[in-house]
């Protein structure tokens, strides 16, 4: 108990002005029910051709974001749900956002819906751009080489998100999936 007197008198002389940090449990700021959509240039198809996706969203929207195109679980069940899905006959558009370059993303919608006749847009957000203006961010470094997009899909009414649904480890794949989001909305 002697040794931590000294320790305790010298923390004692600290001015009050000197900010203390202290322990913040609150989760993070992500995309919330009501917010607008960013006003932010993504790229479909290539890389001259940008598109704002605020500007794109009339009447019912659907954003799906993944962390990869070509990943396992984004390739196999998530956007392949949403292509297959029959409860999206009410959905004005749906637009896959992915950061990833316009090239691969025009690969990876050539793979899943050749025919186009889903009417899935792909977007490319190769700078997070997007992805930072939702706050869905997260470093995925040791997965897939750098920052990407957590999963997720937004359910939008004339540019206002109305539901948002965040996987919340980032990359799994449940409140996001289109018999979840899609559920007798329509």
């Amino acid at each position: 108990m002697s040794s931590i007197r000294p320790l305790l008198r010298a923390a004692s002389t600290i001015p009050r002005t000197t900010p203390i940090r202290t322990f913040h449990a609150s989760a993070r700021s992500l995309v919330q029910v009501g917010d607008a959509i960013p006003s932010v240039e993504l790229f479909e198809n290539s890389p001259g051709n940008k598109v704002n996706i605020a500007n794109e969203l009339k009447g019912r929207s659907i954003i799906v974001g993944v962390p990869a195109a070509f990943s396992p679980a984004c390739s196999e069940s998530h956007i392949p749900g949403y292509i297959s899905s029959k409860d999206l006959k009410g959905v004005d558009s749906v637009f896959v956002v992915s950061v990833n370059d316009p090239f691969v993303m025009k690969a990876w919608a050539a793979s899943l819906d050749p025919s186009q006749k889903s009417g899935i847009r792909f977007l490319a957000d190769p700078h997070l751009d997007f992805t930072k203006a939702l706050d869905l961010a997260f470093d995925g470094t040791s997965i897939f080489g750098g920052h990407r997009s957590k999963r997720y899909a937004l359910v939008v009414e004339d540019g206002k998100v109305k539901e948002a649904h965040v996987e919340p480890d980032n990359t799994g794949l449940n409140v996001s999936a289109a018999a979840k989001v899609l559920k007798a909305k329509w």
